[in-house]
C-alpha cells in the first residue's frame, strides 16, 4: 500500500511540476517513480521529454529508448518535446526504429512531414507557461513576445516547405502516410497567420475529411477559425478566447442548439464533453 501510494504521489506531482513549469522538480518525480516502476514507459517516456526540454540530451535518449521498447507509434517523430534531438545522429535509429514498425505505404514522405509537424509545434510548451502566467497575472510575460515572432517565423518557413513537399508528392491521406503525418499540413496550415492560405486549402482538407482520409477535428479548427477570424460565428465551437476573469471560453457559436449536429455529421464528440476536456469549461446551450 505503501508503494502504491508513493506511485501515485509521484507520478502527479510530475505531470503538476511539469504543467507548471518546474521541470527539475518534475524529472526528480519521474525518477522517483521510475526507481520503484521502471516497467512503466509512460514515465520513462515522460522523463524523456522532460530531459529535453531542459537540454540533458543524453539521459533523454536513455530513457526514450527505454520507453519505445513496446511501442509501435510514430507520436515520437512529432513530439515537440523531443525537438532539441532531433539533430543528434541518434535521432535516425530512432525514426527507423519506429518507422520500420508500422507498414506505411510512403514512409519516407511520412518521416518528412511528421517533422515538419515537431517543428511547427517546437515552442508550444514555452508558450503555454506564457498563457498560464496570463491566467495568474493578468498580463504576459516579457518573453512571450520574441517567442510570439519567432514562431511565425517558423510558421512561415514551414509553410513553404509544406507546400514543395505537396506539391512533389501529393496531398498525404492516411491510408498513405497515416493518420498523424497526413495532419500535418492542416497543423501548418491552420497556424499560419495569413488567412488567405487557410481559405484556399478549406475545400481540400473537407474532402479530405469526408472521405475518411484526413483529420476532421482539424478541418473543423480551421473552418471555425476562418469564420471567427472575418467576423463571422464559428459552426463546431472549436476556437476560444480569454474571457474577462481569463478563462477560455469559446467564440460565439451560430446556432448553439443544433452544434451537436454538425460536429456529429462529421464524427466528432458532443461539444459539452470536448470543452470540459479540452479547456475545462462547462457549456451549456442557453435557452431564450
Amino acid at each position: 500500500m505503501f508503494f502504491l501510494s508513493q506511485f501515485l504521489f509521484s507520478q502527479s506531482e510530475g505531470d503538476k511540476h511539469r504543467a507548471n513549469g518546474l521541470l527539475d522538480k518534475a524529472i526528480s518525480a519521474y525518477k522517483i517513480e521510475y526507481d520503484i516502476y521502471p516497467d512503466n514507459m509512460n514515465n520513462s517516456y515522460n522523463l524523456a521529454c522532460a530531459y529535453a526540454l531542459t537540454n540533458q540530451i543524453d539521459k533523454a535518449f536513455k530513457f526514450l529508448k527505454i520507453s519505445l521498447r513496446n511501442d509501435t507509434s510514430l507520436w515520437v517523430l512529432a513530439d515537440n518535446d523531443l525537438y532539441t534531438l532531433s539533430n543528434d545522429p541518434r535521432w535516425k535509429e530512432i525514426e527507423n526504429q519506429q518507422l520500420n514498425k508500422n507498414h506505411l505505404k510512403e514512409p519516407l514522405y511520412a518521416k518528412k512531414l511528421l517533422a515538419l509537424l515537431r517543428k511547427d509545434q517546437v515552442l508550444d510548451y514555452q508558450i503555454d507557461m506564457a498563457k498560464k502566467f496570463y491566467m495568474n497575472n493578468g498580463y504576459l510575460p516579457h518573453w512571450y513576445y520574441a517567442l510570439s515572432s519567432y514562431k511565425k517565423s517558423i510558421g512561415k518557413e514551414n509553410f513553404e516547405q509544406m507546400e514543395k513537399l505537396v506539391q512533389k508528392r501529393g496531398w498525404p491521406t492516411i491510408s498513405s502516410v497515416g493518420k498523424l503525418a497526413a495532419d500535418a499540413p492542416l497543423l501548418i496550415i491552420n497556424h499560419h497567420e495569413c488567412e488567405a492560405v487557410r481559405i484556399k486549402y478549406l475545400p481540400q482538407i473537407k474532402e479530405a475529411c469526408l472521405n475518411g482520409e484526413g483529420s476532421c477535428v482539424e478541418y473543423a479548427k480551421i473552418q471555425d477559425r476562418i469564420l471567427v477570424n472575418t467576423g463571422k460565428p464559428q459552426i463546431y465551437g472549436m476556437q476560444f478566447r480569454f474571457n474577462a476573469s481569463r478563462k477560455l471560453e469559446p467564440f460565439p457559436i451560430y446556432e448553439p442548439e443544433h452544434v451537436d449536429k454538425r460536429r456529429k455529421k462529421i464524427g466528432l464528440e458532443p461539444l459539452q464533453k470536448y470543452l470540459k476536456k479540452k479547456i475545462d469549461y462547462d457549456w451549456v446551450v442557453k435557452k431564450e
